[in-house]
């Protein structure tokens, strides 16, 4: 059975690094890592998950969750691809119009093999750091301490489903924060730059737009690389 929830122990070794979504482009997140001087051996990398749709690189997906330093959420675009590969009901074209067009071209086989690494991620992660614990979901906690998060995801759907789907936080501009965490780092709604509400970093910065950029949150600073002047 999936975690739900991943606890990652401090790194003593490197940083650790948070990336909003990729939505497969992954040759622009590379070049991004390289400029922040990323180092695989020692450094690790955590997204927020739409690792696909949208870019043409979404079939590298599987080579990325491959590597012993990459650690994913599971997006909403994830859960749409497992959702579709099991024929539960999905808006085919509201799909394809959102990037969904590289997984429902795919061979049936190949469509199950990649809902099958997406259903391996979990809805959460947690980081320690040497200032305090940073937890990351793709769009928001469902609840307001963390340490009910575990119990929440793996009773109710709703939680499961405000883990990857809800807007709610930014839209409405709560600052109230999640209780439990030095931060929460999230991504699904495009945002200029970074927006922080309490604890609550907002980092898709549109990477995979045109005009849009990776930011990269180092955890243990809460600063972006390089800095956003």
């Amino acid at each position: 059975m999936t975690a739900l929830l991943v606890r990652h122990e401090l790194n003593r070794h490197g940083r650790d690094i948070a990336v909003g979504d990729i939505h497969g482009h992954f040759t622009r997140l590379r070049a991004a890592l390289d400029r922040a001087g990323f180092d695989p051996a020692t450094d690790r990398l955590f997204s927020v998950g739409d690792l696909v749709d949208r870019g043409p690189e979404s079939g590298q997906v599987l080579d990325w969750l491959a590597l012993p330093w990459f650690h994913a959420v599971r997006g909403n675009h994830e859960d749409i691809a497992i959702r579709y590969a099991k024929g539960n009901p999905v808006d085919q074209t509201s799909y394809i119009a959102n990037g969904g067009a590289w997984f429902v071209t795919q061979p049936l086989a190949r469509r199950h093999v990649y809902a099958e690494a997406f259903a391996r991620l979990p809805l959460a992660r947690e980081i320690e750091t040497q200032v305090g614990l940073v937890g990351i979901v793709h769009a928001d906690s469902p609840v307001r301490d963390w340490s009910r998060l575990a119990w929440s995801l793996r009773l109710w759907r709703a939680a499961r489903d405000r883990a990857m789907w809800s807007r709610d936080r930014l839209q409405d501009e709560n600052a109230s924060g999640v209780a439990g965490l030095r931060a929460l780092v999230v991504g699904h709604t495009p945002v200029d730059d970074p927006v922080v509400l309490g604890n609550v970093h907002h980092i898709d910065t549109g990477g995979w737009m045109p005009n849009g950029r990776f930011t990269l949150l180092d955890l243990a600073t809460l600063q972006a690389i390089p800095p956003i002047s």
